[in-house]
């Protein structure tokens, strides 16, 4: 079956307007937008290559077993929740009205693909590396990469909310207009990290690395770990929010003023 016209829109980049620069600093974090110099600017993610045609996959032919390889392969309307398998690697594939609920693929890999309008709650894959893949319109709450790698990886308009990524190297990697609420970041390498027009209310960030991540749009509320974002990029309009609990961290007793009660 071949998809190449639909495919390459589909897998078409989003850019985000350049950021103004600025200079002011708050705790460490920066609240200006970046300098357009060498280091200043993170790297979009590079666009997934799509595949020249795509078969469709069926069941049992294409279930998830140990080991097993997918290559340009369409995924569409495909119920494969609940599964167990480990070391499993799509190529060129692309998921649409794909469920692949509770199942769990330990060291899966993903090069070159494309999910949207799937459900991929609560799915587990620990030790994972996806590399030039896109995210868009998909159920994911509680979906959880723990030591993994994500590079030139972007979610759009994703339910991420509870979602799981300790100890995860995240390089050039998107975030557009998440549900990230309570996302646990704990220890993850965030430094080529974006997030634009995403709820992170309630997230944990404890001790992940953050230099040079980059928040626009974004609600900060109730952020956990906030004295690890040292080096971090904050839109000047988030920040109120995000005081707040910067203060709390610091020990910093916030009280109204009397003339205004």
């Amino acid at each position: 079956m071949c998809a190449t016209g639909i495919e390459r829109s589909a897998f078409g980049r989003l850019t985000c307007p350049p950021l103004r620069p600025g200079v002011d600093r708050y705790c460490g974090v920066v609240t200006a937008r970046p300098r357009n110099r060498p280091g200043g600017r993170l790297r979009d993610p590079v666009k997934p290559k799509p595949p020249p045609s795509l078969d469709l996959a069926t069941l049992p032919d294409h279930d998830l077993d140990n080991e097993s390889t997918f290559e340009r392969l369409g995924f569409y309307d495909i119920d494969l929740s609940q599964r167990s398998a480990e070391s499993v690697e799509f190529t060129q594939c692309r998921f649409r009205g794909a469920d692949l609920s509770g199942t769990q693929v330990d060291r899966v890999g993903l090069t070159d693909c494309l999910a949207e309008n799937s459900n991929l709650a609560n799915v587990r894959a620990d030790a994972g590396a996806l590399v030039r893949v896109r995210f868009v319109m998909s159920r994911m709450t509680g979906f959880t990469v723990a030591k993994g790698l994500l590079r030139d990886v972007e979610f759009e308009e994703c339910r991420l909310d509870l979602s799981g990524w300790r100890f995860t190297d995240f390089q050039a990697t998107r975030f557009i207009n998440c549900n990230l609420t309570r996302a646990d970041f704990t220890e993850a390498d965030l430094t080529g990290a974006q997030f634009v027009g995403c709820d992170l209310t309630g997230a944990q960030f404890d001790k992940a690395k953050m230099e040079g991540t980059r928040f626009r749009k974004c609600v900060l509320v109730d952020i956990g770990g906030v004295l690890s974002w040292r080096g971090a990029t904050v839109d000047g309009n988030d920040l109120i929010a995000l005081s707040y609990t910067l203060a709390h961290a610091l020990g910093i007793r916030i009280e109204a003023d009397p003339a205004t009660q």
